[in-house]
């Protein structure tokens, strides 16, 4: 969430930014601020007279020695018309603030000083490839889709059967390397100083609402009708909300945390777009990476999270790329963000397989998450960061199609891989 109170002082300069990244409009949040600080103001002087007029009464009283004196009764009468004053004014108050935090939630982060300037995923720019030694040049190669069919270990027919389509069932070692991969992800991860956690799949309103999936992506979600619980969309949710209405001790961070969680996602918007394979599905599986930091750390943070996260992809020798996202195309919570992108052989181009952003206090207001440092007054928002560390079922489709062999036939597990599976090639 934004901070009013910059909207209030900077206007000129928020709906700058804002304009960097679409069609927003910060002049209906001013409008109803001034109303309702109006408001305040005008109640504020009423409560004043109201305490004065008291203060008076009991004066009067001991001075007098009659409560029921005639400028004792009218000053009690003055009062009570304020109170019936006060009582019309809180309420008016309060459905504008509601408002006003309506709107706000409405708005997305401002993108950061650094982050390019642009409209769309066609002004993002391009910071490194790794790996494009292992990009295979065997021109017959299967998309992952067909090689896993044919495998054995992807069934997309009777996933849909069950459910519906863009669902995919895992079969034999298929499931067996799935399940590899979440490991070898988790113990990276955790050797990299992440704290591995196993959150709660099913998340309320609130927890949405501070992450900023809610109320812009209620489309995007899986909602229990009889319950106020979702199916989480990515573990950055749970794991964000475990320090939701806290006050942290500055000394306890950074906090690192990782988790392997199935994420849920209607895809809202995307039909006709990946309806075949593993990239595009309504449940996959997904590591997360999630900080908590300081705020002077964030950047440098950043910077190492994308690197927890490309160390995965270097492991197993699959090639991608990093891409800086414009101001157009980041994510609703995001200050700045870096994509990883994996090669695909079948699209003949890089995909996305993590997207590591920094949110930095966007967040943290939405959720009241703050810390405060010893001997200093007053209390600090958090700098939240997340990176998925990695999609599994998009990290599948990368190894099936750069790893597999001319015969098209059989796939060569990464070396990394193999002492989790015991087994060369699928």
């Amino acid at each position: 969430m934004l901070d009013i109170k910059q909207i209030r002082e900077n206007p000129q300069v928020v709906q700058e930014l804002l304009n960097r990244r679409g069609n927003y409009d910060i002049q209906p949040v001013l409008q109803l601020d001034r109303e309702q600080r109006k408001l305040e103001g005008m109640r504020s002087q009423l409560q004043a007279k109201s305490n004065e007029i008291g203060r008076l009464v009991g004066q009067k009283i001991k001075a007098l020695g009659n409560p029921q004196a005639p400028e004792i009764e009218a000053l009690r009468q003055e009062g009570n018309a304020i109170k019936v004053q006060l009582s019309e004014l809180e309420p008016q108050e309060k459905d504008l603030r509601t408002q006003i935090e309506a709107l706000l939630l409405s708005l997305p982060n401002l993108p950061s000083d650094s982050t390019p300037v642009g409209r769309n995923e066609d002004d993002n720019v391009e910071v490194r490839r790794w790996g494009e030694e292992y990009i295979p040049s065997n021109p017959n190669l299967l998309p992952h889709w067909e090689l896993g069919e044919s495998l054995g270990i992807l069934n997309f027919e009777r996933s849909a059967k069950v459910a519906q389509s863009r669902f995919v069932t895992l079969m034999g070692v298929g499931a067996a390397l799935e399940r590899a991969l979440i490991q070898f992800m988790l113990d990276r991860q955790v050797a990299a100083g992440y704290v591995e956690v196993i959150p709660p799949f099913l998340i309320n309103t609130q927890s949405l609402t501070a992450t900023g999936q809610l109320p812009k992506f209620a489309e995007e979600s899986f909602k229990c009708d009889q319950d106020d619980l979702w199916l989480t969309p990515t573990a950055e949710v749970p794991l964000v909300n475990l320090y939701r209405d806290e006050i942290l001790a500055a000394e306890d961070l950074p906090i690192y945390h990782c988790a392997y969680t199935p994420c849920f996602r209607r895809e809202a918007g995307s039909y006709g777009r990946d309806t075949r394979g593993l990239i595009r599905l309504h449940q996959f599986n997904k590591v997360e990476l999630v900080k908590l930091v300081h705020p002077t750390t964030s950047e440098s943070e950043h910077q190492k999270l994308v690197q927890d996260a490309e160390a995965i992809l270097q492991a197993l020798q699959l090639p991608y790329r990093v891409v800086e996202l414009c101001s157009g195309d980041l994510g609703f919570s995001a200050a700045k963000t870096y994509d990883l992108e994996v090669w695909l052989p079948s699209s003949g181009k890089y995909r996305e397989i993590s997207s590591c952003s920094n949110c930095q206090d966007f967040q943290a207001r939405r959720g009241g998450i703050r810390f405060k440092e010893a001997g200093k007054k007053g209390t600090q928002l958090v700098h939240t960061l997340n990176g998925s560390g990695l999609a599994v079922g998009r990290t599948m489709a990368a190894i099936l199609e750069n790893y597999q062999q001319s015969d098209g036939k059989t796939v060569r597990i990464p070396a990394a891989l193999q002492p989790y599976l015991q087994r060369e090639f699928l």
